[in-house]
């Protein structure tokens, strides 16, 4: 439409990591959020976040609470715990008072940080539901129950 190459038709899948939600400058938010894509917080939430493929909170951004992401970059104030599956950056200005989980962190000169952190491949709770367990093959069950 108007000569727009990338624009999509159709409603919007909120599951597709292209989507992009926003809390803007001056909204309030509390209660716990679940999305999938982007998350982009200029505006204020209290509570958890989860699931999202990356969490930005801009430079007007405060986040009161628990996060579980994917990735998230933090350029606001956070005041609460972060997990993320693959990476933390902390950019320069911002201000975060909780506890760090991931696999990677990247920190700007200039950042608040009151906090511990712990890195490794799999952060531990990351809000995210565990894979189901692999069914043990019928070898497997005859190896149990002939030592039983």
């Amino acid at each position: 439409m108007f000569g727009k190459e990338n624009e999509i038709d159709g409603p919007v899948d909120r599951g597709d990591p292209r989507a992009t939600s926003i809390l803007a400058q001056g909204c309030r938010f509390k209660g716990e959020v679940e999305v999938k894509g982007t998350f982009r917080i200029e505006g204020e939430l209290e509570g958890t976040i989860r699931h999202p493929d990356t969490l930005v909170v801009g430079k007007t951004g405060v986040v009161k609470g628990e996060i579980f992401a994917h990735n998230a970059v933090i350029g606001g104030k956070v005041l609460g715990n972060i997990t993320a599956d693959d990476k933390i950056e902390l950019q320069s200005g911002s201000t975060l008072e909780g506890d760090i989980k991931t696999a990677r962190l990247v920190i700007d000169e200039g950042v608040v940080f009151e906090g511990s952190c712990s890195m490794g491949k799999n952060p531990a709770s990351s809000g995210r539901p565990a894979p189901p367990a692999a069914a043990p093959s019928p070898k497997d069950q005859k190896e149990k129950m002939a030592s039983s």
